[in-house]
């Protein structure tokens, strides 16, 4: 599987891997399928509606603006995913891995005239077969790119795990963290799996060190600093819960 590696606004590089063309076009497919679904229920629709012809142009209407604004709306309030990205674990980020703004949104949607409305996607296919991070003419010119959601590694390969029942906390400050401070850690430790790449970690560690304040022991290093801090979240974040 391909990969890019991409360098977060906390100065760290993490490989993701690049949606391929093929679940690009299983997306596309299962999103088209969404509206084909909607034009079989509004011919019937239209059928039961005959004599009132302004109510079918009313649903004519909405069917068009939703057929239009799909792909805008659903990457924006979905987090880079329509319902067919989601389905296939991928989604749309800014090359330094960051949500896209809006007006990369709208720029991706503006050239799907030319990407797909002039060819029927075949430019859109052959600019991404040919492209080094698998873009479509949208993407290059918003600065975006598609990526795997689902975890690289399995999980008997990951290199923390939640704590276990009696498990006693090293950090208390790791309550502090957020839930995008542990994505980002779970990132870095599965480039590390991957890759052996340590200075990942080496960095990592040392912003984490100095966001929290805390030293860990000696004979703790970087690696199982940060699983440790995995383990300590998972803790608190359970005992919130029960709470």
């Amino acid at each position: 599987m391909q990969t890019v590696r991409i360098t977060t606004s906390q100065n760290i590089d993490i490989d993701y891997e690049l949606a391929g063309l093929g679940e690009r076009i299983v997306a596309s497919i299962i999103d088209f399928g969404i509206f084909f679904l909607l034009y079989i229920l509004f011919i019937i629709t239209g059928i039961s509606l005959d004599g009132m012809k302004s109510t079918l142009i009313v649903l004519i209407v909405i069917y068009g603006i939703a057929y239009v604004f799909y792909d805008l709306v659903c990457e924006y309030f979905m987090n880079g995913q329509s319902v067919g990205k989601k389905v296939m674990k991928i989604k749309v980020v800014s090359l330094d891995g960051a949500q896209p703004r809006f007006s990369q949104y709208l720029l991706r949607w503006l050239f799907r005239i030319i990407d797909f409305g002039v060819s029927f996607g075949s430019i859109a296919l052959v600019v991404a077969a040919i492209s080094e991070k698998v873009q479509r003419i949208g993407d290059l010119v918003a600065g975006t790119i598609l990526i795997r959601t689902s975890p690289r590694t399995k999980i008997n390969h990951v290199a923390f795990m939640p704590a276990a029942d009696g498990y006693e906390p090293v950090f208390a400050a790791a309550a502090q963290l957020s839930e995008q401070d542990i994505e980002l850690i779970n990132e870095v430790v599965n480039t590390y799996v991957k890759t052996g790449n340590s200075v990942v970690v080496y960095n990592m560690a040392t912003r984490i060190k100095n966001h929290l304040g805390v030293a860990a022991p000696p004979e703790m290093n970087d690696l199982k600093f940060l699983q440790t801090l995995r383990k300590d979240y998972s803790f608190y974040a359970t005992q919130a819960e029960v709470l």
